[in-house]
């Protein structure tokens, strides 16, 4: 029970030192070590999806900035808190962390992601991933660069979802007159992706 009890409060202190750090602008670097710290700690990286959700955008954004950051670092040690990012997703209202959230994704549904997620992504539910992907996609208020990795997401779920490589042609060929040059350009390599 000691142990326990041990655990919760060094969680708390954990939180509490996080928050702290995050509510101050951080640098590039700052980021970096926050991540690398983060990682080392027993849940910690659970803390920090809740985090995400932090009803100041800017903490919450800067949580997010410090997940991707954790994944890049150290695909394998983000391996245990991986459902717990997916069960997540859908749930991301802040555009600025959205924006890190589709990194991730983007990345954990490559084709060089590392085996023990791939496994986890194919036992996992994903249509509601795909279905909130493509509702970003098509929102007027989402910022280009989440486009972009949404693009990427569901180009690569093209492989465990058939019918989404159909949809996202079409609706790709919907929104290329609409968006910025930009969102042209991933348009184009996606299409290269897909082969259409």
């Amino acid at each position: 029970m000691g142990f326990y009890i041990e655990s919760i409060i060094f969680g708390l202190i954990m939180e509490e030192q996080l928050l702290k750090n995050l509510k101050t602008t951080l640098s590039k670097n700052n980021v970096v070590l926050l991540a690398q710290n983060v990682a080392k700690e027993p849940n910690a990286i659970a803390t920090i999806i809740a985090i995400t959700f932090h009803p100041e955008e800017q903490i919450g954004f800067r949580a997010a900035w410090i997940l991707e950051n954790i994944y890049v670092d150290n695909p394998h040690g983000f391996v245990p808190f991986t459902t717990c990012f997916l069960d997540s997703f859908s749930l991301q209202n802040n555009l600025s962390a959205r924006r890190h959230f589709g990194k991730i994704l983007a990345l954990l549904t490559k084709k060089n992601a590392p085996q023990e997620i791939k496994k986890i992504l194919n036992e996992y539910d994903t249509e509601k991933l795909v279905e909130t992907t493509f509702a970003w996609l098509i929102d007027d208020n989402v910022p280009v660069a989440i486009k972009s990795h949404c693009l990427n997401i569901l180009a690569n779920f093209c492989v465990k979802h058939q019918w989404v490589k159909d949809e996202l042609v079409q609706t790709m060929n919907y929104l290329a007159d609409k968006e910025s040059i930009a969102f042209f350009a991933k348009v184009k390599q996606i299409r290269k992706q897909l082969k259409v």
